[in-house]
């Protein structure tokens, strides 16, 4: 149904750091996405949805959807609010009075985190549709060997 080469590329094509970011090769364009801990599957992404919104561009293409998580601000980012929530508050144990106060920044954390840990593989798509069908089937099915991401899995096929 779908096409092998992009299941493929987001599972086993050329791995990019978040700490290399601005990422020359990234396509403006739609596509698929997806971020990993080393070989750990964190989360399947899509970019290339137009939204009349006033406060967003009129097209998130891969280069700036995935612009948007290597800022770590969680402000409009569901996947920042992921990594935040999981992969970064657990490591702050005693610290939130200072996040309370304003000494100490969940972006800022965040995104450090996003660059000393997690990377991204890519696949561009012709259309959205198209990202959005194989979103859906790598949330509910996952990836061969990596199985669902932890962060956004969907529900499990019956």
């Amino acid at each position: 149904m779908f096409d092998p080469s992009a299941m493929d590329s987001i599972e086993d094509g050329p791995f990019h750091r978040f700490s290399d970011w601005p990422v020359r090769d990234l396509p403006v364009g739609p596509g698929i996405y997806t971020v990993w801990k080393e070989d750990l599957f964190i989360y399947v992404g899509i970019a290339g949805r137009s939204t009349p919104a006033l406060d967003h561009p009129p097209f998130q293409s891969l280069r700036s959807r995935l612009g948007s998580h290597a800022s770590g601000r969680r402000s409009g980012d569901q996947f920042c609010i992921y990594v935040c929530d999981r992969l970064v508050l657990p490591e702050l144990e005693g610290r939130l009075r200072e996040v309370a106060d304003g000494r100490l920044s969940l972006d800022a954390l965040t995104k450090s985190y996003i660059h000393a840990n997690l990377g991204f593989r890519f696949a561009p798509v012709r259309d959205y549709l198209t990202a959005l069908a194989l979103e859906a089937a790598v949330k509910s099915a996952g990836l061969g060997k990596a199985g669902r991401p932890l962060l956004n899995p969907g529900n499990k096929p019956d």
